[in-house]
């Protein structure tokens, strides 16, 4: 399944190093993966922070990158003053590791747990069909 990418966010891309830029394109199309799953179709794609970033029109803001200076690992980010990662937490205990109430990391050699990280983003691309519940529906 392939989706037209943003210039901007295409030009972030080719910046990566392959092995990145090939992890982090799976992220994206994870991301519009679930999203034509939840019957999603309206995803925005832009650079924002300097940052891929993803956002449906009943969702919050998905963001992901990979930084040199933390080179083993990469951060899955979503607004932290929605209860996202707050939910995340309590669903999934440490089968993440979490930045604060702002991020999901993972780590670049290891297995993504691919069912957890599914449900999460799905939660955030219907976020606000689901802030009213409890656990996000969970």
């Amino acid at each position: 399944m392939s989706f037209p990418m943003d210039l901007s966010v295409k030009q972030k891309f080719e910046a990566y190093p392959e092995n990145i830029r090939i992890l982090l394109e799976s992220i994206r199309d994870l991301i519009f993966s679930v999203a034509k799953q939840e019957g999603i179709l309206d995803i925005t794609e832009t650079l924002k922070w300097g940052e891929p970033s993803y956002v449906s029109k009943i969702g919050s803001t998905i963001r992901f990158d990979w930084k040199v200076k933390h080179p083993e690992q990469f951060c899955i980010y979503f607004n932290c003053k929605t209860s996202l990662v707050d939910t995340f937490k309590e669903i999934y205990g440490d089968t993440f590791i979490y930045e604060g109430n702002r991020a999901i990391v993972l780590k670049i050699n290891e297995d993504i747990p691919l069912e957890a990280l599914i449900h999460c983003i799905s939660m955030s691309l219907r976020y606000k069909k689901l802030k009213h519940l409890n656990l996000l529906g969970a």
